[in-house]
């Protein structure tokens, strides 16, 4: 804690690779190659195996990058019961945290802990929810994530279906004259960057078309940003 949250007052468009994609046998250089590349933090994507159908990094995990790496760290937890693990990933070395609402845990609870441990608390939704099921915690969020594809697995393609509902939280937001930024995640790449961000979304969390291009990251980033 104490690095400059990067979803306080900035209006610009930001840029998360997720650490999903990376190489996790070259971890550590993987973190260092897209952060010189111009990435502006990292996006930590958590599953739980019950919430998704799989199973991602735990504490351990996010302990060591967050020892390897000064970077703004923003964790997703995909979980059934995030509540019960806020502590552990605060712990272990969390910036950011992001739940579901879809989640059994009590949502506004749950982001009173996170704000209580001194970090930013973000909310998200699937595909298939209603944007308004996360009107009533509007107040309470530093960050709205908007999944652009079902939580669970990386390199999925990028669903235009949920962009209706990046339109409607963006206008709830403009109604209440609240500046939180949207982010998404799901199929996130030069193609379909300027469709996210021409609904409302200044977040873009790329996993597969960063780690994965084979130009390498820095053409990846340089690329996203070029088409928006």
């Amino acid at each position: 804690m104490g690095r400059l949250n990067p979803f306080a007052g900035d209006t610009r468009l930001l840029i998360a690779p997720s650490l999903l994609a990376a190489d996790f046998c070259r971890l550590g250089a993987d973190i260092d190659a897209v952060l010189a590349a111009g990435a502006d933090l990292l996006h930590v994507d958590v599953m739980d195996a019950h919430f998704v159908p799989n199973l991602s990094m735990g504490p351990p995990v996010l302990a060591s990058v967050r020892a390897y790496t000064d970077a703004f760290l923003d964790v997703h937890l995909m979980m059934t019961d995030p509540g019960r693990y806020i502590a552990d990933y605060v712990k272990a070395g969390a910036d950011h945290i992001t739940i579901h609402v879809e989640a059994d845990s009590d949502v506004g609870e749950t982001i009173q802990v996170i704000h209580d441990a001194g970090l930013s608390a973000g909310l998200s939704i699937k595909p298939a929810t209603a944007p308004e099921t996360i009107f009533p915690f509007l107040d309470q969020l530093e960050l709205i994530l908007v999944m652009t594809v079902e939580p669970g697995f990386g390199g999925q393609s990028f669903m235009a279906e949920s962009m209706p509902a990046i339109r409607v939280i963006s206008a709830e937001l403009s109604r209440r004259g609240l500046s939180i930024p949207i982010q998404v995640d799901g199929g996130i790449d030069a193609r379909t960057a300027p469709v996210a961000t021409e609904a409302g979304a200044t977040v873009l969390v790329a996993g597969s078309s960063v780690f994965g291009h084979p130009d390498g990251p820095t053409a990846a980033i340089a690329g996203i940003r070029d088409a928006v």
